[in-house]
């Protein structure tokens, strides 16, 4: 018996529970592991074939995993808000000479399959019948544009050589569509394309900036084929993606520094793994995620400041992210989760989809704003660069400002739905990021059943889940126990069942049977991080939630056809009165440090006010939020609004500020305007 099994039976052995970590009873086997078993293949669902290594977990087909809770209210919001109603406002989604409907179109290539990433895989999960027709209205005209040669979609001619990053794009929308529909013309259309992705000279291929950057996307969609056709020339073809893609495997820099960039393709070289088993790969991913942050992450919400490209000496957390960022940022997470089993990426996945992605859009869903930023006290339509990258009205929630995010922001929210319960490949199911759902599963040899999840995490340290089946069953399921707990709890129908270790998972391997009950309690309390590069600010943790200063937000209409970027477009019928531009204004004092207790526990003085959880279950909004914390700050009058408009940098340490006043925390994702990251006092 090796050291690390030997402390993990003794730790195991003095537990009043029903089963040791790795011991058996009649009520099955509990155990601690780091991933999920690799070894087997998974009988039910289409995973990764030979030579690609085993996944370790699996992403259940769309529609499958039906979100509730909160997460179903924003998707409600997303239909009946931008993403539901873009295609009737957006140029760029007209139909008319559309470059995905017509041959020779003109308008369209980047956004239609940006935007209908999102919106098809909403109208999936929502099913909804008239999103769906619509869905089927541009999935037809990307089938129907297939030529001779095997290229498909709109010819976007760059130095002479076709770009295909819009051809990316739509692949992601293929695939979506065909586990929604099982329609072979897909595979078809794949197939041939990839054909002709083959004999483009090397040369010639993706050569252009965008395409050359995100390569990694290609390179999924050349698996997903082969996963279901198993032809040896995937192989091949994923082989010369790789090494076409910008090179992502650099120990001290990156190929560009765009933001978006950043968080989409650092994903790649591990991508590549998946087919060498070259860990150097595999580290280089994770060294990219590491290196950003370490240089211009110095700050709360899991982003990184890079409001267009990160720029040297641009650290402070007034510096924002794009939207696009967030959710490519999001998926990321996911698809790295998925290849790895690490639960480091839930974690993750959860920190920007909890604190930073939901307050860059209106409570509405009807507008967005391109920057949002950890440190944020205006949301106006002004031009604030240089001390953001972008030159123009970039802050502001606009409907129709900024062509990528306006189209893009729509899959951050679909996609996460579909990761909150997944299959594992020893015919099991797992759930590593939390919120309440219902979920089909076919475990074991194909036995259906159905899991409910049922909690207001990340609100609450209870997730409670429910097992429907029609017969006894034998599986595994594994749940993730995050690193930020302390005395987690899991039981199994109301008793004890086994240690929880921070950081891995708890598998339960037994048969189940129809009512079974699994509860896990992950026991928040309050910590603190130092952000040393950024002047020993400090931010505030309550389990997975940031908290931020609470600014009362005094929202502003505007005319969104006066306060757009000057290369925003909308349709001729669409009425700008009926899509507002919200600005948003500080209607309180927001410069404060926070002052912290001078005894052994610096957070002890901060009082947490729980209240009732939000009829309409939305609890992203200073309203409605059902969580707040009692804490003291101390004005800091030199802390203004610096020369380009922007909460000015952090002030020094040691800086003159006013005497002690009773400041409101609230978590961030909540707070439209915020300051995350505090200037410190100790009393």
């Amino acid at each position: 018996m090796n050291v690390k099994n030997l402390i993990i039976l003794l730790s195991c052995s003095a537990l009043p529970v029903l089963n040791a970590c790795t011991g058996r009873t009649g009520q099955g086997t509990v155990t601690v592991v780091d991933r999920p078993d690799v070894s087997q293949t998974n009988v039910n669902y289409v995973s990764n074939r030979a030579p690609l290594l085993s996944l370790n977990f699996i992403k259940l087909p769309v529609g499958d995993v039906q979100p509730e809770g909160w997460v179903r209210k924003y998707l409600e919001l997303q239909r009946d808000g931008l993403t539901g109603h873009l295609g009737e406002i957006s140029a760029w989604l007209e139909k008319e000479d559309n470059a995905w409907l017509s041959d020779g179109g003109d308008h369209g290539w980047e956004e239609v399959p940006y935007w209908l990433k999102g919106y098809g895989n909403l109208a999936y999960i929502l099913d909804d019948p008239a999103m769906v027709a619509e869905t089927k209205s541009w999935i037809e005209g990307a089938l129907a544009s297939v030529r001779p040669d095997g290229y498909f979609g709109p010819v976007n001619i760059r130095n002479g050589k076709r770009e295909l990053w819009a051809q990316m794009i739509m692949l992601w929308c293929l695939q979506s569509y065909y586990e929604y529909s099982a329609d072979e013309r897909v595979i078809d259309l794949m197939t041939g394309y990839f054909k002709w992705q083959l004999a483009v000279a090397d040369e010639d291929f993706l050569e252009d900036y965008w395409e050359n950057s995100r390569g990694g996307d290609n390179l999924l969609s050349v698996y997903w084929l082969y996963n279901r056709t198993g032809d040896s020339f995937l192989l091949e073809l994923a082989e010369k993606i790789h090494r076409n893609t910008a090179d992502w495997t650099r120990s001290t820099s990156l190929p560009n520094w765009h933001n978006v960039n950043i968080a989409q393709c650092f994903r790649e070289p591990a991508e590549y793994y998946m087919l060498t088993g070259d860990s150097t790969m595999l580290h280089a991913s994770y060294n990219v995620h590491d290196l950003i942050r370490r240089t211009f992450g110095q700050v709360p919400g899991g982003m990184f400041g890079a409001d267009e490209n990160a720029r040297l000496g641009y650290i402070d957390p007034r510096q924002g992210v794009e939207t696009c960022g967030m959710v490519e940022q999001m998926a990321s997470d996911e698809i790295m989760l998925r290849m790895t089993g690490d639960p480091f990426w839930a974690e993750h996945c959860e920190e920007v989809a909890f604190n930073t992605y939901p307050a860059a859009v209106m409570p509405d869903f009807k507008a967005l704003r391109y920057i949002t930023s950890p440190n944020h006290v205006v949301s106006d339509s002004e031009n604030h660069h240089p001390g953001i990258d972008n030159a123009g009205p970039f802050l502001s929630m606009n409907p129709f400002s900024s062509r990528c995010c306006q189209h893009n922001h729509a899959f951050g929210w679909p996609y996460f739905a579909e990761h909150l319960v997944l299959a594992t490949p020893d015919n099991g199911v797992a759930a590593v990021m939390y919120s309440a759902c219902r979920a089909t599963v076919k475990v074991a040899d194909g036995k259906e059943i159905e899991l409910h999840e049922d909690t207001h995490y990340p609100f609450d340290e209870t997730v409670k889940f429910t097992v429907r089946t029609d017969a006894e069953v034998s599986f595994p399921m594994y749940f993730r126990i995050p690193s930020w707990t302390s005395g987690a709890v899991v039981t199994l129908n109301g008793r004890h069942a086994g240690k929880a270790v921070p950081g891995k998972y708890v598998k339960i391997d037994r048969t189940w049977k129809d009512g079974d009950k699994v509860t896990l309690k992950f026991p928040m309390s309050l910590s603190m991080r130092t952000w040393r590069v950024n002047k020993n600010s400090v931010s505030l943790d309550y389990g997975p939630l940031t908290l931020s200063l609470k600014i009362d937000e005094k929202y502003v209409r505007k005319n969104s056809a006066e306060t757009a970027i000057w290369d925003s477009e909308w349709q001729k019928d669409a009425d700008p009165s009926e899509w507002p531009t919200t600005e948003i204004y500080p209607d309180s004092p927001w410069n404060y440090a926070l002052v912290l207790s001078g005894s052994g526990d610096p957070l002890s003085g901060i009082e947490p006010v729980f209240k009732e959880w939000p009829e309409d279950d939305f609890p992203f909004t200073l309203e409605s939020v059902p969580l707040e914390f009692r804490a003291t700050g101390r004005r800091i009058p030199s802390w203004t609004l610096d020369e380009t408009g922007l909460c000015a940098v952090l002030p020094d340490e040691g800086v003159e500020t006013g005497s002690d006043e009773p400041v409101t925390l609230v978590p961030m994702g909540a707070a439209r305007l915020r300051i995350s990251a505090f200037p410190n006092v100790t009393e």
